[in-house]
């Protein structure tokens, strides 16, 4: 058979994921604070772009927000062409003058009322941020820097304790081996172990210690603590977080006051000396979504306005400057621009209405767990929501990554109300497994006594008369998850308290 080339035509049909479409999938997963950087940079790159200033109520559901009218802007025409120029040499928008507000885009994205606008950074005579810029609070890092200033080090050792503080995480642990440091350092390995114990005596007491065990000793030797039997004590540390104390007298050679004063010092410790420094200051967390009871039982949802991005596209501002577009080049830029700017609105009203419609569905289904608790936490999957509201499970998925709702009950993010089912027993209701892990922790803080603590297959027992039906492993798993000692612990917790 021959070998030719020839020319066909084939029609068909496929999926074909643009650009547009990507960073649309990226906008729904972004957290508020991911979304108000990604916001920050598109108002600077887009000179089309601007924030809508007015005041609107926050969006509630199931109501839809009207879109909102705005005034005409007078742009004058040599700053829409300076500005012009400016944004498509250095890809930021110029100064231009505006009035009032600008117009929103028609069908190619208006304004929507999702938020009130963002404050840009800088002091601009703001007295409390200039006051928050200079009330830096130092870190550990910069604390021990301090103290090597000051300790009368050589030049040489000033070098090797600066490369040893770089090694100390933020709970204040040597986290690198001395050999490599002197090796990588090209000095002895004594000379790292004297800085070494330099930094062992700076402030906060125990930092730069290598594990648990060096650190509180370091602390009980500053406080004049350190004997052989704190130092057996120290060495059997497995042994006291099994609460084996037999074996602790023993090893220690101490009766059973001692020990007990003994171990009630080593709970005076710190064993993360360096935590009282940490790190970067935490993020507080703001609910995208919130949840108020209304009348009627009913329960009311709305977005957050001030987490979500309200922006118009400024058509005065376009039809100015592409009047004034001499080049092609101009041209596409300002036609580049626009249809970045229509399609950002577009799918910033798309990713709200989204959250909104998926978080009134997960306060339908879990409408239980807000009125009476978590023992009423029903089982939910992603499927589940996605039937009921007509999307793909990626896109509830997306939609409740790194999101929060802020109800009576307190703040929680989307994905706590998803938990897996676990069968009834006589073919009943399926419980949460939220609900179940509860329900297990209530069993053991109301252990009293030695001999009301439950095993394992005890809590089994009294689930499945509760009509949980559940197997001894996954209790156990439970168990340990919520960090809850064995029953054998307990016991000996409880006899010790005694």
């Amino acid at each position: 058979m021959a070998l030719g080339a020839r020319l066909e035509l084939r029609q068909g049909q496929g999926l074909v994921i643009t650009p547009q479409l990507q960073q649309a999938i990226k906008l729904l997963q972004m957290s508020n604070l991911e979304l108000e950087a990604f916001v920050e940079a598109e108002l600077e790159r887009n000179p089309l772009l601007q924030r809508d200033e007015r005041d609107h109520e926050p969006e509630e559901a199931p109501a839809e927000a009207p879109p909102a009218d705005a005034a005409a802007d007078r742009v004058d025409d040599a700053d829409a062409r300076a500005d012009l120029d400016a944004a498509h040499d250095e890809g930021s928008p110029g100064e231009r003058a505006t009035g009032d507000a600008p117009e929103p885009a028609g069908d190619a994205g208006g304004a929507v009322d999702w938020s009130r606008a963002g404050k840009g950074g800088g002091f601009d005579g703001d007295p409390e941020a200039l006051e928050g810029a200079l009330a830096h609070e130092k870190n550990l890092a910069e604390h021990l820097h301090d103290q090597v200033a000051v300790a009368g080090l050589t030049p040489a050792e000033a070098g090797v304790a600066s490369v040893l503080i770089d090694s100390v995480d933020e709970g204040g642990y040597l986290r690198c081996d001395l050999d490599e440091i002197a090796e990588r350092l090209g000095c002895g390995l004594d000379l790292v172990e004297r800085v070494l114990g330099v930094l062992q005596g700076f402030e906060p007491v125990g930092v730069c210690a290598r594990d648990v065990r060096e650190c509180l000793m370091l602390q009980l030797k500053d406080r004049n603590r350190y004997d052989p039997a704190m130092a057996a004590l120290l060495d059997n540390l497995p042994l006291l977080a099994r609460r084996d104390m037999a074996a602790l007298k023993r090893a220690c050679g101490v009766d059973d006051e001692d020990l007990r004063d003994m171990i009630a010092e080593l709970r005076g410790l710190t064993p993360r000396p360096g935590a009282a420094f940490g790190g970067e200051p935490a993020q507080p967390v703001s609910p995208d979504v919130f949840v108020r009871e209304g009348p009627g039982g009913l329960w009311h949802v709305e977005l957050n306005s001030d987490t979500l991005p309200r922006l118009l596209v400024d058509q005065r501002y376009h039809a100015h400057v592409s009047g004034k577009a001499r080049t092609d080049e101009e041209k596409t830029f300002v036609a580049d621009c626009m249809a970045q700017a229509s399609w950002l609105v577009k799918s910033l009203d798309q990713r709200a209405r989204t959250i909104l419609k998926v978080s009134s569905e997960i306060v339908r289904q879990q409408d239980g767990f807000l009125a009476f608790g978590v023992e009423h936490l029903r089982p939910l999957n992603l499927k589940t929501v996605a039937d009921a509201i007509g999307m793909h499970e990626s896109t509830v998925s997306r939609v409740t990554s790194n999101k929060y709702i802020a109800t009576p009950r307190g703040l929680f993010e989307m994905k706590f109300f998803f938990t897996s089912a676990i069968a009834a027993t006589e073919g009943g209701e399926a419980h949460s497994a939220e609900s179940v892990r509860h329900k297990i922790r209530q069993l053991i803080d109301a252990e009293a006594r030695e001999e009301d603590v439950h095993s394992d297959d005890r809590i089994v027992e009294i689930l499945k008369e509760a009509g949980v039906d559940i197997a001894r492993r996954t209790v156990a798993k439970y168990r340990e998850a919520m960090r809850i000692p064995s029953s054998v612990e307990r016991r000996r917790m409880l006899k010790e308290a005694v």
